[in-house]
């Protein structure tokens, strides 16, 4: 093996090192920043050591790419807002996986062409470009439909039409045909003779999973986002694992599968919290919300709510033992999370006992609300999951709920004709009181109306969170 070729080979054994340990790292918020860090000199040590074998087109397009990249990347983490920050989310993955595609399409024209100076390719090598084609491929196409139902400019409700999964499975078998045919037709004899044949049907499977992963996506409704973001998130992973084992690059083969086992982690935990199985999200047949009304057979209006102003929920939280605190996408659009914190602040110097109950699927991405607190320096150690705070939830003198719904509906503990029915919730209607802010009485990404509002324990204050939490605060700190 030659010098230069050993010690690429290192580096990529040190990047990968450096890989595992930065995410064991991320697993805990006290480390998370110095494990971002070393994974970060990973990726800078795997990159410095690809530059260094020689294998590159040419300096000018590794610069041009690099200031492309950088100010891109530059802007959009200065502009994008936290609310918008699952679309990024979205974004990065579908680029991703389109990164992957290419690089599979790429080492397959090579061979097709002749630029290889042969036409024969190897099985496993085949197949990696193969799976790498399809994953990345669909994790595109996915990954836009579902930042385009993130932004709005694709419908939130799931889009179903008669024969969807027999035209998904269809799909699905004839695009394994398709490379299974493509396998076994590309040792170099039959290239060579055929060329024009085996390169339209590689064509044909780039459309055709492209047109899967569009296909995949659509029936999928607004509430399951998180669980979409998760799988699309892993299937990134896979790709660029599969584009690892097309250029017999093994950092990129690790970096790929941890990114892609992670990913199937987060999922599986998303899944438990949703109350769905990993097999509906991976056929797709998930989240088919109808947008029914649930509440006893009809819709309620404001007459039916308990309204309140800020200065008697100022009382209620200041006079507490208990508050517990349930944030939603509600506190993610306000830009709320500093004024809450501060209002926190203050109840505890007042002697209140405050948590934090992040339910996994709050928001639109997973950890959305953790990212959002985080962002305001609220504690960990005040942050609890629903199994913690459920059981002694009755005890709780105070729940305030900004800006969630669906994760706080009774309906999906109560009632079975639900389209929530099943999924875990923050049982809050059985605290003593129940605060609800919010903008209205719209539903949530589910389309489910919330019996919540309407119990006699419910208090409703309408208006932007961020300028009702700051109304309260000024009459907290008055009494």
């Amino acid at each position: 093996m030659e010098t230069r070729v050993l010690i690429m080979q290192l580096a990529y054994l040190l990047s990968a090192v450096l890989f595992i340990f930065g995410l064991k790292r991320l697993s805990h918020p006290d480390t998370a920043r110095g494990g971002n860090r070393l994974a970060a000199v990973g990726m800078l040590l795997a990159i410095v050591a690809t530059l260094g074998g020689g294998q590159i087109l040419t300096w000018q397009w590794i610069i041009a790419g690099l200031l492309i990249g950088g100010i891109s990347g530059g802007f959009m983490a200065r502009l994008v807002k936290m609310t918008a920050m699952p679309q990024m989310v979205g974004m990065f993955n579908g680029f991703g996986g389109l990164a992957s595609g290419l690089v599979a399409a790429a080492e397959f024209l090579r061979y097709s062409l002749g630029v290889a100076g042969t036409a024969d390719v190897p099985l496993d090598g085949s197949i990696s470009i193969m799976l790498g084609t399809l994953i990345g491929a669909v994790t595109f196409s996915g990954s836009m439909v579902a930042f385009g139902k993130l932004q709005g400019i694709v419908t939130e409700k799931a889009v179903k039409f008669k024969g969807q999964q027999f035209l998904n499975a269809s799909l699905f078998l004839g695009i394994i045909a398709v490379m299974v045919y493509l396998v076994l037709m590309t040792p170099g004899a039959i290239v060579a003779s055929n060329p024009g044949t085996v390169d339209l049907l590689y064509y044909v499977l780039w459309v055709a999973a492209m047109l899967l992963g569009v296909l995949l996506v659509i029936p999928i409704g607004g509430a399951d986002m998180p669980v979409v973001v998760s799988l699309l998130n892993s299937y990134s992973g896979l790709a660029a694992s599969a584009a690892g084992f097309v250029l017999s690059n093994n950092a990129l083969i690790i970096s790929g599968a941890l990114v892609g086992a992670s990913g199937l982690i987060l999922t599986r935990i998303m899944c438990k919290a949703m109350n769905r199985s990993l097999a509906n999200v991976i056929f797709g047949t998930f989240g088919q919300t109808t947008g029914k009304v649930l509440v006893k057979g009809e819709k309620r209006t404001m007459a039916d709510v308990n309204d309140v102003q800020p200065d008697d929920v100022a009382m209620l939280l200041a006079y507490a033992k208990q508050v517990v605190i349930v944030p939603g996408y509600g506190l993610a659009v306000a830009q709320a999370q500093h004024k809450l914190r501060e209002l926190c602040d203050n109840l505890e110097h007042r002697g209140v006992n405050v948590k934090y109950v992040v339910h996994p699927v709050a928001g639109r991405m997973p950890g959305h609300m953790n990212v959002l607190l985080a962002e305001a320096n609220v504690p960990y150690n005040q942050l609890y999951e629903p199994e913690d705070v459920n059981p002694d939830i009755a005890n709780v003198d105070a729940c305030l709920v900004v800006g969630a719904n669906d994760v706080v509906n009774p309906a999906a503990r109560d009632e079975p004709s639900s389209d929530l029915y099943g999924m875990p919730i923050i049982e809050v209607d059985r605290a003593k009181h129940c605060v609800v802010m919010k903008r209205s009485l719209n539903p949530g990404f589910a389309g489910v109306d919330n019996e919540l509002f309407y119990l006699r324990n419910t208090m409703m204050l309408f208006g932007d969170a961020a300028d009702s939490i700051g109304r309260i605060l000024e009459e907290v700190k008055q009494l």
